[in-house]
């Protein structure tokens, strides 16, 4: 991914936060005199913008991490040396000067998923835009490597965002104090400290399930997500609630995953099981349904309406067009940089965000045949 880079702007402090020890210094070095001759091989370094501007090499080093405290007329004369000079600060040097390292990370269970592709699209453009570079690693679903990866990530970066993590709640409030400041996404954690933004599972499978009964559908299948997700669980629970408070409803829980391939491996069972509907984990899970479905004569909707949930970009260019539930990827992604922000510079992260589905109704779903 590109990253993006840019130094803190520099103030406009008058003379009083120029010290007069600061000042002597400066006359001292402007009067040593000036070596000539051709420019060395090489890029230029601080010694000789030190030289060009007629400053200390400490001077150069404040100007360049945006300090205040320089006299602006002195600032100005490092700067123009530094340009002329096509000066760039060492990205390590001006970390370990500030004690930070211009990186935030974020970590996800699978990157081939485009659900989070949309969250780090949003995150990378909001830091991006305030100069900070991103680092991304994925954890494949493994709760142990999302914590070393975690732990990790945090040692080399100034914050971090943990989005769907596999963790249990007391293993990410045990661990809190190591990967703070860090922001949640897909995920609360009461006791963890971070702010979340998470999305209401239990309203937006609520609305997918409304919408296939009032169709007339009263066998669902329900192809589970890993067991580790959050957002799993939730939309089970929903269903599970739903069937037991309405004896006419019948739900088969099929093990499936969170990919393509789940879902295409999983059509067999969604054909044996008598199911007139299906509620996919996700999209790519529905995506690889309805493929698999076609491969065994399966006519969708006519015999077997699916469903997905997050309204990846795709889902609305499969065959049939996919009704599913859509979340706000990139603006979750915008919003976790923010609260990250606010906490990166001591601030509070603001209040937690659930955010409600908006049921989206395709081609893939239609009335239940009488005649089936």
């Amino acid at each position: 991914m590109r990253a993006s880079t840019g130094d803190a702007g520099t103030g406009d402090a008058g003379a009083a936060g120029w010290s007069a020890g600061e000042a002597g210094q400066e006359r001292q070095a402007s009067s040593r005199p000036g070596r000539r001759g051709p420019r060395p091989a090489g890029g230029a370094t601080i010694s000789r913008v030190a030289e060009a501007a007629g400053v200390s090499r400490a001077t150069v080093s404040r100007v360049m991490n945006g300090s205040t405290t320089v006299n602006p007329q002195l600032a100005e004369r490092v700067r123009a040396a530094a340009r002329a000079l096509d000066y760039e600060p060492s990205v390590a040097a001006r970390s370990l000067a500030l004690g930070r390292t211009g990186t935030i990370a974020l970590i996800v269970p699978d990157l081939a998923n485009p659900l989070f592709q949309g969250v780090l699209r949003g995150l990378s453009q909001a830091a991006g835009q305030a100069g900070r570079r991103l680092l991304v690693a994925e954890s494949n679903e493994d709760p142990h490597e999302e914590t070393v990866l975690a732990l990790e990530a945090r040692r080399n970066s100034d914050g971090l965002v943990l989005a769907s993590p596999r963790a249990s709640d007391e293993h990410l409030v045990a661990l809190s104090a190591r990967l703070a400041p860090f922001v949640l996404l897909y995920r609360h954690v009461p006791g963890s400290g971070a702010p979340s933004l998470t999305v209401d599972n239990a309203a937006g499978i609520s609305a997918i399930l409304a919408h296939l009964t009032a169709l007339g559908h009263r066998h669902l299948a329900y192809l589970a997500g890993p067991e580790g997700s959050a957002g799993n669980a939730e939309r089970l629970a929903t269903l599970r609630a739903a069937a037991a408070a309405d004896p006419g409803l019948r739900l088969t829980v099929l093990a499936c995953g969170s990919m393509f391939d789940d879902g295409h491996a999983a059509a067999g069972a969604v054909a044996a099981c008598g199911a007139s509907a299906v509620l996919a984990f996700n999209d790519m899970v529905a995506s690889g349904a309805l493929t698999g479905l076609h491969e065994l004569g399966v006519r969708v909707p006519a015999d077997v309406s699916v469903t997905g949930f997050d309204d990846i970009a795709f889902a609305r260019y499969t065959t049939p067009p996919l009704t599913t539930a859509s979340i706000p990827k990139n603006e979750l992604g915008a919003q976790a940089w923010q609260r990250l922000w606010a906490l990166m510079n001591g601030e509070g992260g603001g209040y937690d965000v659930r955010y409600q589905p908006r049921l989206l109704i395709r081609d893939s779903t239609a009335p239940l045949r009488r005649d089936a």
